[in-house]
């Protein structure tokens, strides 16, 4: 099947505006950072006692639970015009994790995020607020993500509109966040060649890794890009493309579509493309997947437990997020706006885990 020729099509324009950026551009602004004030720290802790000194149920929070009067409205309007549809992320610095119990981190960075939209699933477990943290587990395992590994994680995108990510401990060594622009890899492919480009808007088999929702194939096919009513969005994950390729029916890669698969990882790898940004604690990263792929540099962890690298993770369903084409309902579940992406596997029970499990 990898062999059929595909429909003719015109390739979508040259991509402009802000989401069409080079990574050593970037570095030389930070209109990307948002420094939070002592009062915006305050709302926050102030939300944030009120919810954990009676231990609420973590993931049933809602924006009416958690008020922030003055930072709520400015927060959700700066993602809108920066991370969704502007440059595609944004940093937010300063909360005071090192005074938090992990309980009130948690509360604090979800109560946040349901600002910004509705927490999904990360897993099949129902994990609504994740655990980013080296569990020790073999990433050869076709059922292991990279993110309970300590392993380079490679340019993908996560299944929902927005990916938190909120800093509580940094490793000894490397653990760097890394950012690209999938539209800037459009442009340059398009640019230079075009008819693999072409292929990247096939349905390609993507694993999902044995967590598999009822009625669905273990793997989904999906094209890396998708144009669709004005829209450029990209879905990535090139390890989980190459161990599809297990399953029998999946269809297989041509030589062309791996060349195709090989450039796009290549410009994705290129400095003159992505940035890194060294995460501090207590800085929450916003990332826009359907414009933006981000990875992980390996890491090397402290011996004691209690030090080491540890992130929160929120995948979240923007309300005011782009129309997606129906084909993405095979990972996303549906394509509504504000209730869209997500794992959810038989017996899912949505939860918001205080530790790794």
């Amino acid at each position: 099947m990898g062999n059929v020729s595909p429909k003719p099509f015109d390739l979508p324009p040259e991509q402009t505006g802000a989401a069409a950026w080079y990574g050593p551009e970037m570095t030389q602004r930070d209109d990307w950072s948002m420094p939070l004030s002592p009062a915006e720290i305050a709302e926050i802790e102030h939300a944030t006692k009120a919810l954990a000194s009676r231990d609420a149920d973590i993931a049933a929070v809602t924006a009416r639970d958690f008020p922030l009067p003055s930072l709520g409205p400015k927060l959700k309007a700066r993602v809108r015009d920066e991370v969704l549809n502007g440059r595609g992320f944004l940093l937010l610095r300063g909360l005071p994790v090192e005074r938090w119990s992990m309980r009130e981190a948690a509360t604090a960075f979800f109560g946040l995020g349901a600002h910004l939209g509705s927490a999904r699933s990360q897993n099949g477990k129902g994990h609504v607020l994740g655990h980013v943290q080296d569990l020790g587990l073999d990433v050869a395992d076709p059922n292991v993500r990279i993110y309970q590994t300590n392993e380079r994680q490679t340019y993908h995108t996560d299944s929902c509109d927005i990916v938190g990510l909120l800093c509580l401990k940094t490793a000894q060594s490397g653990g760097l966040s890394a950012l690209v622009s999938s539209t800037t890899i459009f442009n340059e492919m398009r640019r230079r060649r075009p008819d693999l480009l072409k292929l990247l808007f096939q349905p390609l088999a993507t694993d999902r890794r044995g967590e598999v929702p009822e009625g669905q194939k273990p793997y989904f096919e999906i094209p890396v890009f998708n144009w669709h009513k004005g829209f450029l969005s990209a879905i990535y994950q090139r390890q989980y493309v190459d161990s599809a390729q297990r399953f029998a029916d999946a269809p297989r890669l041509s030589p062309t579509q791996v060349e195709a698969l090989d450039m796009f990882d290549s410009l994705a790898g290129d400095p003159k493309l992505h940035l890194f940004m060294e995460f501090k604690p207590g800085d929450v990263q916003l990332v826009h997947n359907h414009t933006m792929l981000h990875d992980r540099t390996g890491f090397v962890d402290w011996p004691e437990p209690e030090r080491r690298r540890h992130l929160l993770r929120l995948w979240l369903a923007a309300s005011d997020a782009r129309p997606l084409p129906e084909i993405y309902a095979q990972r996303y579940g549906t394509v509504t706006v504000g209730d869209r992406g997500g794992i959810i596997v038989h017996g899912t029970k949505l939860h918001a885990p205080l530790q790794a499990v």
